[in-house]
């Protein structure tokens, strides 16, 4: 399959590369653009955006949708008769052994593939108009730049070969500076408005001139009034005058806001002051569609001063939607207050569209009615989700997820969501399933006693969320069975940033078929009767073999581990063997353990990602975690091997600390460069053990991808073992990501990172252990390619990694399975990060 992938590529460069195979004559195909600023070339991405043609894409400097355009051809048919006449043997042959119905199918075949070459990305051939007028859009945007004696010269470069370079020559000059600045105002209320605030100009004597500068400068003036009542005002009343008849390289600017603005009226204009205008009324439809408008409503009420109207039935509580307009009856007229109940009600996710209009009402002019129209969306709606999962664990598999969602649940706009999931799959022991339901509420503001709800502002758009659930697990590791439930509080605390706290999130792990410990673990049970079997020639015991049909394995393995832990002897002569069991068994009493898991957590998010559109934004995450608090004071029992328990259950007692940060460039050409930093630790303290499920593992899809899931370290161990896990977690990833044809993407990356165990156990191995700057020298280092089909709604990803660093080497740690056969294939579902 290799081979063919090769000889594929090979086949479709040789046939595709005359790049210039559907150039015209007395054309030319643009293969590169120069931009030299003062006689030095520029490389940065800013001027790009102002260039109108750009040379076809590259994908390791190969224009491959070039290639696959070039293997059409324009000339041929377009229809099955054209087609039939200019290949009658073919259609003919065709027609008689099947039918005329199969010969147009076959046409249209060949057609269709024509065509579908011939989509991919056609040559660029160089126009001298639009090179013209890209020169024209530098020159103006230098001189928004305050260079307004600058000069663009444009060179075009043409070969005999059919190709073209174009040169943009860049002459920047002298630029202009801002001397005296001069604002005056006309009217006395925005006069008395603009002193009174302090407002500080953004204009300063002696700054180069910025077209920007001047922007900004008239988006705060009128910020300034819109938040402070004059609600008609916009930028058409501002005014720059720049004198431009110095020759001193050096303006004077003059900042004009106008008195007021023109109002038509039965088709004439008139000049209308502005005033501060004041809320006088609220109105409120609670279920307006189109359909209805300007039919009588039903239902109505009103709520500290706000009407509450409705078609049908007014649905929603009063209470609680008023808590979501943040403009009140009296009220001086301010956008952030509007732009914030716009906001917050449409975070209600209750609503299709949220409108809101004023309407000048009375004789005075200055008096306002805040209309508010909002659509409901459907009260209960259906969900279902499926997957195809892939896994070192799971050969393959798939599971759903079917949901019911009902808003406005208790009149509150609270969503209710009642969740079914079903998972099943083939593993290496056979096939197996996951079952399990759950529960939640959420609850648009802070449900919390003792008045600690006012704690934190409505502005803050709070959320309250309680969930409860439970899933069964077959053949899944020990056949696992969780309960969980959470009572989740989350902030905006700035728009950029959100605070969340996990006030009662506990969860109780009962693990049902531990006597198959040594069957999933087959690592561990292979190095125990490697033991017995040295065990028996010392102690004259018959253990060896161990037994391996399930119904013996575990007691009788047990049984063993027992006898040698208690056999001192044996721990003098073969003390590396004796560790081994040692480690052994503590690592089957953690995983075999039930546990009880109640933790008390504290997560702060930064993430300055505007939309999803914007590929230039950081994001950082903090969470700190602990297990263990309330309940952990309030029992003092402990079972046979030391361990605090709760109701008999093993209490999990440990501090978590999380960090991920993650930052994106736009690095033009549409294409992105990613950097992400992953750092864990956890600490379990009164002699707890850490559970299974809250380790840190490396390897996997959205991890190292070079690794399978479990299968890297910890530390520069290399032990065979099918699960391998840590205490402390370090991560780091780039990717640059690229487009390559249509909604066919690339990218290349490097993933770095391992897992160590941090917390001195006796039974972990030292090169497990993290022991300070001297364990880099344990990060293992995989790179890689991968390819994604971008759908809008997702991603479909295919990740290629190879091994390029391998801490657990004796020896030629780098590249020394830097191949194929040792690389790792993953697929994913949207980016890794």
């Amino acid at each position: 399959m290799k081979k063919f992938s090769f000889y594929f590529l090979l086949v479709l460069i040789l046939v595709a590369c005359n790049s210039t195979k559907h150039v015209a004559e007395n054309e030319h195909m643009l293969t590169q653009n120069y931009i030299f600023v003062d006689s030095v070339k520029d490389k940065s991405s800013d001027l790009q955006k102002y260039i109108l043609q750009k040379p076809n894409p590259r994908l390791l400097d190969l224009p491959l949708g070039l290639y696959f355009h070039n293997l059409g051809n324009h000339d041929k048919p377009k229809t099955p008769s054209e087609w039939g006449k200019q290949n009658p043997k073919k259609y003919n042959f065709i027609k008689n052994v099947f039918s005329e119905k199969q010969s147009i199918a076959y046409a249209n075949s060949q057609i269709n593939l024509n065509n579908w070459f011939l989509s991919y990305d056609a040559p660029v051939i160089v126009s001298e108009t639009k090179v013209k007028r890209t020169g024209d859009n530098l020159w103006a945007y230098y001189k928004t730049q305050g260079y307004f004696k600058s000069k663009v010269d444009t060179v075009i470069n043409r070969f005999k070969d059919k190709k073209a370079t174009v040169e943009y020559h860049i002459t920047k000059g002298r630029p202009t500076l801002l001397d005296t600045i001069k604002i005056k105002t006309e009217s006395s209320v925005l006069d008395s408005i603009y002193k009174s605030s302090g407002i500080k100009s953004l204009l300063k004597t002696g700054e180069q001139y910025n077209d920007k500068t001047f922007r900004n400068e008239a988006a705060k003036v009128v910020k300034l009034y819109r938040n402070n009542g004059i609600v008609n005002f916009t930028e058409s009343a501002l005014g720059f005058y720049v004198d431009s008849t110095r020759t001193d390289y050096k303006t004077n600017v003059d900042f004009l806001i106008s008195s007021g603005r023109f109002e038509e009226k039965d088709g004439a204009y008139t000049s209308k002051e502005y005033k501060v205008n004041k809320i006088k009324e609220i109105k409120v439809v609670t279920d307006y569609s189109y359909t209805q408008k300007g039919e009588e409503y039903t239902d109505s009420l009103t709520y500290r001063g706000i009407k509450f109207f409705g078609y049908n039935k007014i649905k929603y509580n009063p209470k609680y939607l008023e808590q979501s307009i943040f403009l009140k009856p009296g009220d001086v007229y301010k956008d952030t207050l509007r732009n914030l109940t716009r906001n917050h009600l449409k975070s209600l996710k209750n609503f299709k569209t949220t409108n809101i209009d004023f309407l000048s009402i009375g004789n005075s002019g200055d008096e306002l009615r805040m209309n508010i129209f909002l659509s409901p969306k459907e009260k209960y709606t259906l969900g279902f989700d499926t997957e195809l999962t892939h896994s070192n664990i799971r050969e393959i598999g798939t599971s759903a997820k079917f949901s019911i969602i009902d808003r406005n649940a208790f009149r509150g706009a609270e969503i209710l969501k009642l969740s079914f999931l079903g998972s099943y799959f083939r593993a290496s022991n056979g096939p197996g399933y996951e079952i399990g339901a759950d529960a939640s509420l959420e609850i648009p503001r802070f449900v919390a006693p003792f008045g600690l709800n006012k704690l934190v502002p409505k502005e803050m758009s709070p959320r309250t969320l309680f969930s409860v659930g439970s899933s069964f697990q077959k053949n899944i590791g020990l056949d696992r069975q969780t309960f969980t439930i959470l009572s989740d509080y989350r902030w905006q605390y700035t728009p950029k940033k959100t605070i969340q706290l996990e006030v009662f999130n506990t969860q109780y792990i009962q693990n049902l078929n531990v006597n198959r410990f040594f069957n999933i673990y087959s690592s561990e049970f292979i190095n125990l009767n490697n033991i017995a079997e040295t065990y028996d020639a010392v102690s004259g015991t018959n253990n060896h073999p161990l037994p391996t049909d399930l119904e013996n394995q575990a007691p009788e393995t047990l049984s063993f581990i027992n006898d040698v832990v208690s056999n001192n002897g044996f721990k003098t002569s073969n003390p590396a063997d004796y560790n081994t069991v040692l480690n052994i068994q503590n690592r089957y009493n953690i995983v075999t353990s039930d546990f009880l898991i109640p933790v008390l957590a504290y997560s702060y998010t930064y993430n300055s990602q505007t939309n999803f559109r914007d590929n230039n934004f950081s994001f950082f995450k903090f969470r700190i975690a602990n297990s263990g608090n309330l309940l952990g004071l309030t029992s003092n029992k402990y079972n046979s091997n030391g361990k605090k328990t709760f109701l008999k259950i093993p209490l999990a007692q440990y501090f978590k600390t999380d960090i991920e940060f993650k930052k994106f460039w736009d690095v033009g050409s549409s294409s992105v460069f990613g950097l992400r930093t992953v750092l864990g630790a956890i600490i379990p303290y009164d002699n707890s053990d850490i559970p299974f499920t809250r380790s840190y593992f490396a390897g996997g899809s959205n991890d190292i991808r070079a690794w399978q899931t479990y299968d890297l370290g910890p530390g520069s161990r290399n032990s065979g073992l099918e699960f391998n896990v840590g205490s402390f977690k370090f991560l780091t990833s780039a990717e640059y990501r690229f487009d390559i044809v249509s909604n066919l993407k690339g990218a290349l990356f490097v993933d770095a990172g391992n897992i160590w165990d941090i917390t001195g156990s006796d039974f972990v191995e030292e090169d497990a252990k993290l022991k300070g700057f001297s364990s880099v020298k344990d990060i293992a280092v995989g790179t890689g390619l991968g390819l994604r089909l971008d759908f809008n709604f997702l991603i479909l990803r295919f990740d290629v990694g190879f091994k390029t660093y391998e801490p657990y080497l004796n020896e030629n740690k780098w590249f020394k399975n830097y191949n194929f056969g040792s690389a790792v294939y993953n697929i994913g579902i949207n980016y890794p990060f």
